[in-house]
């Protein structure tokens, strides 16, 4: 079983060596010592969320914090392809699903997109609230699927705003494909061995507009489908990603 997972901001910026000790303290350090009870003697993992990795075990359970003797001290690669996602906002829990599925999928970034046909609104308050809830549950997801890089949480973005950011990506180089199902060309025969960066674009449930797709592809995206089954936007990104990784080789 891999070792429990959590984030740990070196101390003056200071990176330990093996042999180290050092606290684990705050509020992670406060649910390993508390909720998850890790004793003397466990393994235990921290993450910096930008690839730093130290492996060690618990010496000391403080009750709120841990003491933890540092065994080994790796900096890891970023994922093998860089994907963006772009999920469209939903009700209930359905885009925290999303997110936090596509986090343990190895996605790199995630854009709250505000389209036409979205039942959810944020405005106000609640973009601030909202915003915190994707950070968390990208954070959780992190250290669920013990990953040692923390994906972005870009701030939300308009339709017209969003055909603004797939122009300048696509100018960079990156591959922004948009998931739709009445798409004529298929994701699988669209994406292949090139690790180019990539956008995968998901639409609300009541689906991308006519005006949306047709300003996306302006701006660069090409429209694909995934099959012949609608999927929900909760699942449509997930199964992007991991159709994206599959053929990029980058599950081989």
């Amino acid at each position: 079983m891999s070792a429990p997972t959590f984030f740990y901001k070196p101390v003056g910026g200071g990176v330990p060596s093996a042999g180290d000790s050092i606290v684990l303290g705050g509020d992670e350090g406060r649910h390993a010592a508390m909720v998850q009870r890790l004793r003397a003697g466990e393994s235990i993992h921290l993450v910096d969320g930008d690839g730093l990795r130290i492996a060690g075990s618990v010496e000391v359970n403080h009750g709120k914090s841990l003491t933890v003797r540092v065994a080994q001290v790796t900096h890891e690669p970023p994922p093998a392809i860089e994907i963006t996602l772009v999920q469209a906002l939903a009700k209930a829990d359905r885009a925290e699903l999303a997110i936090s599925t596509a986090t343990e999928l190895g996605v790199s970034a995630v854009i709250p997109w505000q389209a036409a046909n979205c039942v959810v609104r944020w405005r106000g308050d609640r973009t601030e609230k909202s915003q915190a809830k994707w950070h968390d549950a990208v954070r959780a997801a992190t250290k669920q699927s013990r990953r040692s890089w923390l994906p972005r949480v870009h701030p939300v973005v308009d339709s017209r705003g969003l055909a603004q950011q797939v122009a300048q990506a696509v100018a960079t180089g990156v591959r922004v494909l948009v998931l739709h199902e009445e798409a004529t060309r298929s994701l699988v025969g669209v994406v292949d061995a090139d690790v180019t960066p990539m956008w995968l674009v998901v639409g609300p449930e009541g689906g991308i507009g006519t005006a949306e797709t047709a300003s996306l592809v302006a701006a660069g995206g090409v429209v694909v489908k995934l099959g012949d089954n609608v999927l929900r936007t909760s699942t449509a990104g997930a199964a992007a990603i991991a159709a994206t990784n599959a053929l990029c080789g980058a599950w081989a």
